[in-house]
């Protein structure tokens, strides 16, 4: 009997899980599973895991647990999660999100196989896509007044609730999160704001002014909900500065989601019309070196509150809208969880209910759409320093997972008056 490798749909979104199934395998053999992909700047990643067939010679990855290799235990999606850089501290990005998927090849080979070489035949393979937008979305590129992006559209006449798609401190135009979440029936614009076309090659102030012509671009689009006139904002890392001061500032900001963030300006100052915060200060002395080699910013910003600066801390009782943070308890980039947690107590300090923190355990700083492997560690855009963001495999795959349905909950709550058109 052939020994038989599938996974269901073969063909599937990035935020969709794979159904891995082996049978035709001698009862009780012990198998490797082997993950493998190209980026598009063709770097290698792969994975592997050691499982054992069951009786009937059958295996099953939402039944099975892995014995070894890169997880131990029951996780059907585990081959995707764990896929690691062959050259270390590479971030796996997708940038390309209409025209190509991602290719995944699962092998499976007899026994346990440590070093899989490029000679080494597989019993059975599958290869699967992995696709960053789904059928029917639009992508239209932004290059209105100053605002540079590019902006998702999910099938139909819509209208749809409109949500701006802010990045960190790295610049440039990342769309894979916009273009998902299109595809689960939102209109995204994801917004460029530094190092990309005639923007500013760095981020040296935040000009908010800039951001209110992007969600004003937004919600003046004929597929965009305006019944509420409001949008969303997701944001992570530096850009969490952005986002919570358009929902202190903007009153077109219905809902906010913060992704291990500060809730303090620091670095760099914002403007918007006459004001000016001027950034809390930063401590280099504060910086600490891993055991890899990595820098670990987790204490370089410190506490505004107690620093130089009190006047950096944004005064997040005048947002009007709710705001949802995300944590992860494993943040080694920010000490996100204590800025969260110091927002929701003003906002509980000025009579406000309207804040609520999800923490996840095990979970690093870049959390990101489901079954996106975990960026332990990797090179900062603005030096060629290695920067430590934390996470385990595990803890950060869950957190993963959990995190992108509350994220479409919360923004389907609260940016519609009615749900029949999602």
């Amino acid at each position: 009997m052939s020994i038989t490798l599938t996974a269901t749909p073969a063909r599937a979104l990035a935020d969709e899980p794979v159904h891995i199934r082996a049978t035709g395998l001698a009862p009780l053999q012990i198998v490797t599973l082997v993950a493998s992909m190209k980026d598009e700047k063709g770097y290698v990643y792969q994975s592997k895991a050691f499982y054992r067939a069951n009786e009937v010679g059958e295996l099953d990855l939402t039944q099975a647990p892995s014995y070894g290799g890169d997880y131990v235990g029951v996780h059907p999606m585990g081959l995707f999660w764990s896929l690691k850089p062959k050259k270390p501290f590479r971030r796996l990005l997708k940038h390309d999100v209409m025209n190509s998927p991602f290719w995944v090849t699962l092998n499976l080979y007899d026994s346990v196989s440590l070093q899989v070489s490029t000679t080494d035949q597989p019993r059975a393979s599958q290869m699967v896509q992995r696709w960053f937008s789904g059928p029917g979305v639009q992508r239209v590129q932004i290059r209105e007044g100053r605002v540079r992006g590019a902006l998702f559209l999910p099938p139909g006449d819509g209208p749809f609730p409109g949500i701006l798609d802010l990045f960190g401190g790295r610049g440039g135009l990342v769309e894979f999160r916009a273009s998902l979440l299109a595809t689960r029936g939102f209109a995204v614009l994801a917004l460029a704001y530094f190092g990309y076309e005639d923007l500013p090659e760095k981020l040296e102030e935040i000009d908010l002014e800039y951001f209110e012509e992007a969600a004003n671009l937004l919600l003046a689009h004929p597929k965009v909900f305006i019944q509420p006139p409001k949008i969303g904002v997701i944001s992570v890392c530096k850009s969490v500065e952005i986002a919570l001061a358009m929902a202190c500032f903007l009153k077109l900001v219905g809902a906010t989601i913060c992704i291990n963030g500060a809730n303090a300006i620091y670095e760099f100052p914002l403007r918007y019309k006459d004001l000016v915060i001027t950034p809390s200060p930063t401590f280099l002395e504060r910086l600490q070196v891993d055991v890899i080699g990595a820098l670990r910013l987790r204490h370089y910003k410190g506490d505004a509150r107690n620093e130089l600066n009190p006047k950096s801390v944004l005064p997040i009782e005048k947002a009007e809208g709710p705001i949802l943070f995300i944590v992860g308890e494993s943040d080694e980039c920010l000490n996100s969880r204590e800025y969260a947690e110091q927002a929701l107590e003003q906002l509980r300090s000025h009579g406000r209910s309207n804040g609520r923190m999800l923490v996840y355990r095990g979970a690093g700083h870049l959390i990101e759409p489901p079954y996106t492997p975990l960026c332990y560690a990797s090179p900062h855009e603005k030096h060629s320093d290695i920067v430590l963001w934390g996470g385990d495999p595990v803890g950060h795959a869950t957190a993963q997972e959990h995190s992108w349905g509350e994220i479409q909950k919360f923004f389907r709550e609260h940016l519609t008056q009615t749900r029949s058109k999602l």
